[in-house]
């Protein structure tokens, strides 16, 4: 083989592995969301995967002739890798839970052998490429070099370019068909250089069984996918008249319920946690004055809506990540934005430098990332920022969503402390006791807060939500530190609870 085309080999495969590695936090996202604990169940695995294959194929290489084996070896990849997003979309189906174990098991089940056969493919070309010892160094630099480069374009072509452009399922099938190609394509050429006759009928039952099974990959795949819309950051489905949002339409992040949508009266709302949201704005502006509000993370823009029908005149600037989400909510959950009603795409973290100071009444804090809040939004730092467009009498509203016993919760009241004179904590009866876990929404400010209207509008609406402040909220937060963007493990102080 020609150390052109041996390159080659390493560099695609290598590549091939790591265009899995990033796919696999979008397959598995529906099933056990998108955290801290999925990417490191995916690394971890892959990187196990990469280290099992690379031992056994040099083994492998030093055993049988390696020109024998690599186009079996790229051909059981392909195939393999056929069969990702079936496994995934099965499995997925059972009821794993979405803690380590079942991003272990899924990725295990789907990404562990494939990612072991082609990382055999290396040590295979190592062993065919060399004729002299004196050259074993520069050999295997060579080869490992041209490993490491394929692994790093197929990391930034994934994640800059192919899921930005084509669903998920789609670049996996091309993937492996691709490697079944070159399977087929590297046992022909080897065969010729043995003067090994190559059946015709070898090629057609490959090529056959390659269109069989991307077809039926692709089928399986379209047909238990849980995604109505695939974005870069999320699966999205929005679904009429569930449990919790009657007469509505949910929208579904990954596997968190996000917003509950009434197009034709955006004043209802149903989640609790909103209903919190809007007392807080009520007694904010308790005759209904327009406020300019900034809402970070958009989802299904209820709130946003709310505001705009029940404080006319009020501006919603809204930080929201996924520029799908917003096509999203345009075309289906009702959504027309407008000069009072505007969205700034990106990272909210980055989209908050384009807002001046002291400008904003409210600042309403709904971004996640499956159950958390995403870390460097949870942190001093970025509180500071939030203190830094509100107005000196402003308010900042977060929801949060925690389990006894609250680790994130009260690491995140102790944030707001470091920032805000006043802070208070808005829950049902009994979850600041620990009774019950769920969702819960902080409130900060400089000013006084307005706990008597922030509980008549509770109780205007028949509801008995608790309101801690003062020492009840010390005992609370009992000493736990404020996070930081130097320590904030937001992910495992949720995981502590559940």
């Amino acid at each position: 083989m020609r150390p052109f085309t041996a390159g080659l080999l390493v560099f695609f495969t290598s590549a091939a592995v790591l265009v899995m590695e990033i796919l696999a936090a979008r397959l598995l996202a529906p099933y056990v969301g998108d955290t801290l604990a999925t990417y490191t169940g995916i690394i971890g695995m892959i990187l196990a995967a990469i280290a099992a294959g690379t031992w056994l194929g040099g083994r492998m290489a030093d055993r049988v002739d390696p020109s024998r084996v690599l186009g079996p070896v790229l051909l059981v990849g392909g195939a393999l890798s056929l069969l990702i997003v079936p496994i995934v979309r099965l499995v997925g189906q059972l009821p794993l839970g979405t803690g380590p174990v079942a991003v272990l098991i899924l990725v295990g089940l789907a990404f562990f052998l494939p990612a072991a056969v082609l990382s055999a493919v290396p040590p295979t070309v190592v062993k065919l490429q060399l004729a002299d010892l004196a050259t074993t160094g520069s050999t295997v630099g060579r080869i490992s070099a041209l490993g490491t480069a394929g692994a790093i374009v197929g990391t930034f072509l994934t994640g800059f370019l192919l899921v930005a452009t084509w669903p998920t399922t789609p670049i996996m099938i091309g993937v492996a068909v691709a490697l079944l190609l070159s399977g087929l394509a590297v046992e022909m050429a080897q065969r010729r250089a043995r003067k090994a006759p190559f059946p015709a009928a070898l090629s057609a039952v490959v090529i056959g069984v390659t269109a069989v099974g991307a077809a039926g990959s692709s089928a399986i795949g379209g047909a238990l996918n849980p995604c109505q819309e695939e974005s870069a950051y999320f699966c999205a489905r929005v679904i009429p008249n569930l449990a919790g949002c009657p007469d509505g339409l949910t929208l579904y992040l990954d596997t968190l319920r996000h917003s509950c949508v009434h197009p034709e009266d955006p004043s209802r709302l149903d989640f609790s946690y909103t209903q919190l949201f809007a007392d807080v704005i009520t007694a904010t502006a308790p005759d209904g004055a327009p406020l300019d509000a900034v809402h970070v993370g958009g989802g299904g823009f209820s709130v946003p809506r709310y505001l705009e029908v029940t404080h006319p005149g009020s501006t919603s600037r809204v930080l929201e990540l996924d520029p799908a989400l917003v096509e999203i909510a345009e075309r289906q959950l009702g959504l027309t934005l407008s000069d009072d009603l505007t969205v700034t795409t990106g990272d909210a973290r980055i989209g908050i430098r384009g807002i001046g100071d002291d400008t904003a009444d409210i600042v309403l804090g709904d971004a996640f990332g499956g159950l958390s809040v995403p870390w460097h939004l949870s942190t001093v730092e970025w509180t500071r920022e939030i203190d830094r467009v509100l107005r000196p009498d402003g308010v900042f509203v977060l929801n949060v969503i925690d389990y006894p016993p609250f680790g994130f919760a009260r690491a995140e009241a102790a944030t707001l402390q470091q920032v805000f004179e006043h802070v208070a904590l808005l829950a049902p009866p009994g979850r600041a006791q620990g009774e019950s876990g769920g969702n819960m929404v902080l409130v900060a400010s400089h000013a006084p807060i307005d706990a008597e209207g922030i509980l008549a509008a509770n109780r205007d609406r028949d509801d008995t939500d608790v309101l801690t402040t003062g020492t009840d909220l010390e005992t609370f937060i009992d000493g736990a530190g404020p996070l930081t963007d130097d320590y904030a493990p937001v992910d495992q102080l949720i995981a502590q609870g559940r």
